[in-house]
C-alpha cells in the first residue's frame, strides 16, 4: 500500500485537485479515485485561510465516503468546533474574540454561524480522528505523544473521536485535557525569555514558540537551536543565545514513522530527522501543496518521498535524494 499523506490546504481546494489529479487519482463523478495500491490521508487543516472552503470539504469527506481517503483532525477543525460549542461558564469554548473571529471567517462566510450547513459540517468534523495508528506509522496533526493522548482518550470515542465532553474538557484553561489537547493539535510550545518575541508569518505577536520536539535531547539544547518558527516568522534571539527552554516533560515513545503538518514549514521539502516527515509548505498561503508518498513495504523515511503541487506551473515535483544531496 501507497498512502498520500496530504499536508494542510486550508480550503485552497484548487491546489488540492492540482495535487490530486497529478498523483493519478481520478474524479468518477462521486468522489477523487484513488490510484490502485493508493490511499490518500489527510494531516488536518482542512479548512480557515483559503477561498474554497465547502470544495476542499467536499473532497476531502467524499474521498473519505468512497473509500479513497483517511483524515486526521488539525487544530482549525478543532477550533471550528469549539467556536461553536457552548461553555458552561458562559460564552463559547473558543471565544469570539476578534482575532478568532478572524482566523476563522473564511470558513464562517461560506457556511454561517449556527445554519444548518454550519451544523452539517461541524458534525463532520466530529468524525475526524486526533490521530490514526496504522500498522507501518502514526499520522498526527503536530505532535505525537503517548502521554497526552491517554490523558484525552477516557473522553473520546473508540476511534479516538471528539466527543461533546471531549471538547468543553479540552476547553477548560490548565486542565490536564487541556494541555493534551494543546500538545497534540498544536505541538510543544515554550515561554520566551523576557523581552523576547517572536512574530509569526501572519504578523502575530507571540511570546512562546514552537518546540522542534523531533530533535534528540532537545530538552537540554539552546532554545534558539529548537525553536520551530514556520514560514516568515522571526525572532529577536541572537544564534549563539545560551538560554534552554523550559523543563518539560515529554517523551518519544514509538520506533514507528511519524507525519505531521501544523508547521507552516517553506523551502525545499526534507526529513524533519530519520523518523518524522511533516507535510504543511505553507500551502495555506502562497506556498505549495504538499505530500509524502509512504511505502509500507519500504517505511524507511527518505527525502524521495515528498512531492509537491506547483499551482504556478501546473506541475509535480519530486525530490529524489541526488537532489536533496547537492541542493
Amino acid at each position: 500500500m501507497i498512502y498520500d499523506i496530504i499536508g494542510d490546504i486550508h480550503g485552497q481546494a484548487d491546489k488540492l485537485i492540482g495535487l490530486l489529479r497529478h498523483l493519478g487519482y481520478q474524479d468518477n463523478g462521486r468522489f477523487w479515485q484513488a490510484p490502485q495500491g493508493h490511499q490518500a490521508i489527510f494531516i488536518g487543516d482542512l479548512i480557515d485561510r483559503g477561498h474554497r472552503q465547502l470544495d476542499t470539504l467536499n473532497i476531502v469527506f467524499n474521498m473519505i465516503d468512497g473509500g479513497s481517503a483517511l483524515a486526521v483532525m488539525g487544530n482549525h477543525e478543532y477550533n471550528a468546533i469549539a467556536y461553536a460549542t457552548p461553555h458552561p461558564d458562559g460564552g463559547f469554548c473558543r471565544p469570539h474574540t476578534e482575532r478568532n473571529t478572524g482566523q476563522h471567517q473564511a470558513f464562517l462566510d461560506e457556511v454561517g454561524f449556527d445554519t444548518d450547513l454550519h451544523r452539517f459540517w461541524l458534525n463532520r468534523l466530529y468524525q475526524l480522528p486526533l490521530w490514526l495508528d496504522l500498522p507501518e506509522a502514526h499520522i498526527i496533526h503536530a505532535c505525537y505523544d503517548a502521554a497526552s493522548m491517554a490523558v484525552l482518550r477516557p473522553i473520546l470515542t473508540n476511534k479516538n473521536t471528539l466527543t461533546p465532553q471531549a471538547v468543553i474538557a479540552s476547553s477548560m484553561d490548565d486542565t490536564p485535557e487541556f494541555h493534551a489537547l494543546e500538545r497534540l493539535l498544536k505541538g510543544i510550545e515554550c515561554p520566551l525569555p523576557e523581552g523576547v518575541l517572536l512574530t509569526d508569518g501572519h504578523g502575530i505577536v507571540r511570546t512562546r514558540t514552537r518546540i522542534k520536539w523531533w530533535i534528540d535531547d532537545w530538552q537540554h539544547q539552546p532554545l534558539a537551536k529548537i525553536a520551530q518558527l514556520g514560514s516568515h516568522a522571526s525572532i529577536n534571539l541572537a544564534d549563539d543565545s545560551p538560554v534552554l527552554p523550559t523543563p518539560c516533560s515529554f517523551t518519544l515513545t514509538t520506533d514507528k514513522p511519524i507525519f505531521i503538518g501544523h508547521y507552516w514549514l517553506d523551502g525545499t521539502p526534507a526529513l524533519l530527522c530519520h523518523q518524522v516527515a511533516c507535510t504543511d509548505y505553507s500551502a495555506g498561503k502562497d506556498g505549495f501543496l504538499t505530500a509524502y508518498q509512504f511505502d509500507t513495504n519500504k517505511p524507511a523515511l527518505t527525502n524521495a518521498g515528498f512531492v509537491q503541487y506547483h499551482h504556478h506551473h501546473d506541475t509535480l515535483c519530486r525530490f529524489d535524494s541526488f537532489f536533496m544531496e547537492n541542493k
